[in-house]
């Protein structure tokens, strides 16, 4: 175009007014700063292919960045150019840029060998890409080809109608500059030097594209071809046929493979995820106050070279819709996503599949050809470059904690990297937190025993009456990548030279996938939020009545601030910058507390019905303060102690408490920790010190006070654990098996809830009971005979006797009272729990 008109007179200013007018960008990054030029050094920019559309809109972004302009001249005592850009291809059709990919722009060319001949000269090439809506390849319609980008160049009618019909949906997307002097050796001829950078910018641009738009796809048909000829899937058939039950012939047989691939298998549709966007975009600002994302250039640093995996904390039903959202409007593929097989619902369950949403049935046992289908499919969407976003929890969480990670997902795609490790994998753990939730309600009633309700139309529908309600805002927050290499690695130095038989059972490897799951865990609790209505559940929780003054729920809002920023848990914590006051008027306004006017001073309160509500957002964040709650907790109820006492304590505590909360200490650090936490809290006036004895406020101060509420908040959780101690040295060893002995925890939690506590059904929630007695067979204080009766000796009791530096006594004797129960009582309740679950099922 250039050579027929001028550039002068393409870039008239009608032609940019009537562009501009119409296109309204998206850049990236938001800052120049981000791109860390050297403002000393000439700017070159680089753009795949011709385009004046292109051109132009760059021209525009450059000015919003501030940034030299791409039409403007370089212009230095060493080198001069009339324009700061150059296509690094003439040519518009893949076939006829493979045939000349060695013939450069005289530009280009020009460039590199000024700084060849120069040797105080660099230039910095800084890449740029345009995207005018995204959807990869596809062949199965003509609307999506001609109207969204792609990774063929459009001609000039396509590009027409693109600019047309996607102006508001583009993205410019700006890479980090090349210094073309330290792509080049001193002795490295022109020829040589131009072919090494322009390899360098392909591999850019290819891999930006996969970033944004996907990988390549071909047409579907071609997909279910490949996963219906694997190895696997042919050898699930052959198995299948060997099966004396089995009628089908093979014909049928693999009807039966191709329909699994169709009802698992995404079906992304770039018009579903615009249109979903822009619905979303509706209901986030009906529902929230903002969606916040803190740490997402962690994925833009990886996304680039790495397969992604996001592995969120599964709280909510929204979590589905809201990563994907965030992602794609960060300018990057959203996600394919695994979804459960009960999502795959009438009207709802295709439009999810078009979203990236692939389908999976919860258990693959006894349906080899399923199972065969579905890893082939997970093998191929990972080893083509797709990021995929699954829940490792297994189920949303009902008590507000992480649940322990289920190994299924995880263990396909490792040994999926096993079979083809040519594309690095990345786990992304994501952190998702809420200040108000649409399935309190439901959630609490499934913890009080009510049967967990299934997803249906109906139920969807359903939630789109809450869109008036306030539900303050959202906050994601994106965690320490973990690289899959380099953890097989730490496992075992030497598997890149195993041979990888999905036949063999290999130990190394499940013990790589315990840790990766723990490690994903970990990470999503060490970027947590701390949000205004999580201090305050904590805070109002620990609590008696739920009430508090106002002044002095202001003080210990900014004390658990200070902790936090003091001894910081975590670099990637965030926290709300309100202070005490704000968050009370914030919690005020989003109806999770009330205030209750009086003479002496205003009161605030949890708010009607609330309470068993606000132990889910408390949750979120108890892993955060637990150090500083269990050191006060100690404290309150000893008077004085020796440092020595309180970390021997807490370290005996810490294998249950590192496995409940996905701690992120190693034990050999819990004394360094302890000691710190006591002197943060000697440093704010509420502990003192006399040589090694640390010593408590007296019970009449305000100091006191502060410290009472403070280990308020660990007090549950060392109740749960010595009342199973005491269940079980009572009864003896060897008298009951894992689930008699987690069914009874539960029961005589439910009842010292109800008699001593406010009832919350968080408190007896049996899977927190089946990970401490998980962990006391880790850690060898209990284990099973062949019939699974559980066994222990003396060590267990010994840990029971420090109950008495950790609670009040008389919390101790009502320990002991509803845990000497009869073997009579213990039958009848147990049979009473064998009908219900038996009604339940039925």
């Amino acid at each position: 175009m250039a050579k027929w008109f001028g550039i002068d007179r393409l870039l008239s200013a009608t032609s940019r007014k009537a562009l501009n007018t119409w296109v309204t960008p998206q850049i990236v990054p938001e800052n120049a700063s981000d791109l860390h030029l050297d403002p000393e050094k000439p700017i070159c920019y680089v753009l795949q292919s011709p385009s004046f559309s292109n051109l132009l809109v760059v021209d525009e972004a450059t000015q919003r960045l501030k940034l030299p302009r791409p039409v403007d001249t370089i212009a230095s005592n060493l080198v001069h150019e009339k324009q700061a850009f150059f296509y690094l291809t003439q040519e518009t059709t893949q076939q006829s840029a493979q045939k000349n990919r060695f013939e450069y722009p005289e530009r280009f060319s020009r460039l590199v060998e000024a700084v060849k001949e120069n040797p105080d000269l660099d230039i910095q090439f800084v890449p740029v890409i345009v995207f005018w809506g995204r959807s990869p390849d596809k062949e199965d319609s003509l609307f999506k080809i001609m109207f969204s980008d792609s990774w063929t160049t459009p001609n000039a009618v396509k590009q027409l109608f693109t600019v047309a019909l996607n102006g508001n949906e583009t993205i410019v997307k700006f890479g980090y500059p090349l210094s073309v002097r330290s792509l080049m050796t001193d002795d490295m001829s022109s020829s040589l030097a131009l072919r090494k950078i322009s390899r360098v910018l392909r591999v850019h641009f290819r891999r930006q594209r996969e970033m944004v738009i996907g990988p390549d796809l071909s047409h579907r048909r071609n997909l279910m071809h490949s996963i219906l000829q694997s190895t696997a899937v042919r050898a699930a058939i052959q198995e299948e046929l060997q099966t004396p039950e089995q009628t089908l012939t093979p014909e049928l047989l693999e009807e039966k493979a191709r329909a699994y691939v169709n009802e698992i298998a995404a079906d992304y549709s770039y018009q579903v995820i615009r249109g979903l966007q822009i619905s979303l975009n509706w209901l986030w600002n009906r529902l929230y106050d903002g969606i916040d994302i803190h740490h997402f250039d962690t994925v833009t640093e990886v996304a680039q070279d790495h397969e992604i995996i996001y592995v969120p904390c599964h709280r909510s039903h929204i979590d589905y819709l809201l990563l994907s959202y965030v992602v794609v409007t960060r300018g990057l593929m959203p996600p394919h996503i695994a979804a459960g097989a009960n999502l795959n619902m009438p009207v709802i369950g295709p439009i999810l599949r078009r979203g990236g949403a692939f389908f999976m049935k919860r258990s693959f046992k006894g349906n080899p050809i399923y199972s065969a289908v579905f890893t082939e499919y997970l093998h191929l969407i990972t080893t083509k470059g797709f990021p995929i976003e699954y829940f490792i929890e297994g189920g949303r969480s009902r008590t507000g904690r992480l649940l322990p990670p289920k190994a299924g997902m995880l263990a396909m795609t490792v040994k999926s990297f096993l079979r083809d490790n040519t594309r690095p994998i990345v786990f992304i753990p994501t952190y998702i937190g809420y200040e108000r939730l649409m399935e309190g309600s439901t959630y609490v009633g499934e913890l009080r025993g009510a049967d967990k309700e299934k997803e249906n139309l109906w139920q969807v529908l359903q939630t789109t009456r809450k869109i008036e309600k306030i539900f303050g805002k959202v906050h994601l927050s994106f965690g320490e990548p973990i690289y899959l290499k380099s953890l097989l690695t730490e496992e075992n130095p030497n598997w890149q030279n195993t041979v990888y038989d999905p036949q063999q059972k290999l130990p190394w490897l499940n013990r790589s996938i315990d840790h990766l799951a723990r490690k994903i865990n970990t990470n999503i609790n060490r970027t947590a939020v701390i949000n205004p209505i999580t201090l305050l559940s904590l805070v109002l929780l620990s609590t008696p009545n739920h009430a508090i003054d106002e002044d002095v729920l202001v003080q210990q809002l900014n004390l658990y601030k200070k902790i936090a920023e003091q001894l910081p848990y975590d670099q990637r914590i965030e926290m709300t910058t309100l202070n005490g006051a704000g968050i009370v008027a914030y919690g005020v306004q989003l109806k999770a507390i009330q205030r209750v006017k009086h003479p002496l001073g205003d009161l605030i309160c949890v708010a009607d019905n609330q309470a068993v509500f606000l132990t889910y957002f408390r949750n979120n964040i108890l892993h955060l303060f637990i150090l500083p709650s269990l050191v006060a907790c100690l404290m309150q109820h000893n008077g004085q102690l020796q440092r020595e006492q309180m970390v021997s304590v807490i370290a005996s505590l810490y294998p249950y408490l590192q496995s409940e909360l996905f701690l992120p200490w190693d034990a050999s650090a819990i004394e360094g920790l302890v000691n710190q936490h006591i002197d943060a809290l000697i440093d704010a006036n509420m502990l003192s010190r006399h040589n090694d004895t640390i010593i408590s406020p007296n019970p009449n101060t305000e100091a006191y006070a502060q410290l009472v509420i403070l280990g308020e908040a660990a007090k549950e959780t060392i109740e749960r654990y010595y009342m199973t101690i005491s269940l079980l040295t009572r009864r003896g060893s060897g008298k009951s098996n894992q689930k008699q002995l987690e069914d009874l925890c539960s029961l005589l939690a439910q009842r010292l809830s109800v008699l001593h506590e406010f009832n919350s059904p968080e408190f007896f929630d049996k899977g927190i009971f089946r990970n401490f007695i998980d962990t006391l067979k880790k850690v060898s204080l209990l284990h099973t005979d062949e019939a699974g009766l559980l066994y222990f000796d003396s060590r267990l009791a010994d840990m029971a006797t420090q109950a008495h530096l950790v609670l009040r006594v008389e919390t101790q004797h009502t320990i002991q009272q509803i845990t000497s129960v009869s073997d009579e009582d213990i039958a009848s309740a147990m049979e009473e729990l064998a009908r219900k679950d038996k009604k339940r099922k039925s």
